[in-house]
């Protein structure tokens, strides 16, 4: 195996045990010693390919973040209009949050949680070029009229942020949300707040 492909697979196996202790330790049992343990990879290692724990950390949560955006933003790109891509963007992931509570515990629950939001740029870890913007992918209806004009950044908090706050809520008391029905009202609601012709009262 080459040099590359090594260090491809000890960031690999690092951020699969990491993710593994969360998911089974929560915040408190996070440690480095525990995902050392359960990688097989020695502390030089873990430093050598993300500086430090945090540096783990941070690429966890981006490497989550990527996850569940891709699935979205998939289902987002393959709607042929505004409507049925905001729609579409709130149920995959929604449903991603279901099918994959690891990564959404990771994602709502980590120490890194509050950057879904805010001060995303230094949660991207090692791939600082790739964070998924969601205006990005609105910008052929943008253009065409169909949304609202606001800024990219405005844009996405209104997307984005209901749904991240009910995948949150939901992971805390799944009893008290149903998130199928989330999705449904969520995704007119949010279309109303982000469509071209949506008044304010």
């Amino acid at each position: 195996m080459a040099k590359q492909s090594r260090g491809e697979a000890t960031v690999e196996r690092l951020l699969t045990a990491a993710l593994e202790v969360f998911a089974t330790s929560g915040q408190a049992g996070f440690t480095v010693q525990a995902v050392t343990r359960a990688s097989g990879v020695s502390l030089g290692s873990l430093y050598h390919h993300f500086g430090s724990f945090d540096g783990l950390a941070a690429a966890l949560y981006g490497h989550c973040l990527q996850q569940t955006y891709a699935a979205a933003l998939g289902a987002l790109d393959r709607a042929r209009t505004a409507r049925t891509g905001i729609r579409a963007f709130v149920t995959t992931y929604l449903r991603f949050i279901q099918e994959n509570p690891a990564v959404a515990r990771y994602l709502h629950g980590s120490a890194y949680s509050s950057y879904l939001a805010v001060d995303a740029d230094r949660a991207r870890g090692v791939r600082p070029d790739h964070f998924p913007r969601v205006a990005d992918h609105l910008r052929r209806w943008a253009d065409a009229g169909e949304l609202a004009e606001l800024p990219g950044p405005l844009l996405e908090v209104l997307i984005v942020g209901p749904v991240a706050v009910a995948a949150h809520r939901w992971l805390a008391t799944p009893e008290e949300l149903d998130l199928d029905r989330a999705a449904r009202v969520l995704s007119d609601r949010i279309w109303a707040s982000v469509r071209s012709d949506g008044t304010l009262a």
